[in-house]
């Protein structure tokens, strides 16, 4: 079974203000939109989140989303990563995606877990020759991306292994937008 983990469990340091309660044009939280397009992709979707993400995390469990704490979030992605792929340890493969990029399409989320056809598979989307998210690991990279740690998340699993991965060529320029700051917004 594939799973997909939205990495929710940093701290908007650069918004100023918890940046995924945010409301997008039609109301809905950044981080709920985010949650909401991964599960209409990958049903079996965990959301990772930190302590203090109390108001995102009570909306999720609201809407029926899996949730866990990362205890190591202020470590980084790399931390909230590994807690999440523990916490789904059986699955076959694991679609990364990130709470502050609310506009990927579930179809391209679909693209990418699709794609993952091998244990050794990695892939990716691209959009306008520039690679995004969210990012698909096989089976074959459990032990690597449980030892992740820091900020940098996956990029060296990735660097590691290019010969596995596949970029699928998209029209979705949601795989390139995230929101850092109050003026990613408009």
């Amino acid at each position: 079974m594939k799973w997909g983990l939205l990495l929710a469990a940093g701290f908007s340091r650069r918004f100023n203000a918890d940046k995924l309660l945010q409301p997008l044009a039609d109301g809905t939280p950044i981080g709920l939109a985010a949650a909401h397009h991964l599960r209409a992709a990958l049903p079996e979707t965990l959301v990772v989140v930190n302590a203090e993400t109390t108001e995102l995390s009570r909306l999720l469990t609201r809407d029926g989303f899996f949730v866990t704490v990362c205890p190591q979030a202020k470590e980084g992605m790399g931390a909230s990563l590994a807690w999440g792929v523990n916490r789904t340890a059986s699955a076959s493969a694991w679609i990364i995606a990130l709470a502050d990029m609310p506009f990927i399409q579930p179809a391209t989320m679909r693209q990418v877990a699709d794609a993952i056809d091998q244990p050794t598979t990695l892939a990716t989307p691209v959009f306008q020759g520039r690679r995004g998210h969210p990012v698909g690991f096989g089976r074959a990279y459990f032990a690597e991306l449980v030892q992740l740690t820091g900020d940098e998340g996956a990029r060296a699993i990735l660097r590691r292994h290019q010969q596995h991965l596949r970029c699928l060529s998209c029209e979705d320029p949601g795989i390139l937008a995230d929101i850092d700051t109050p003026a990613d917004l408009r």
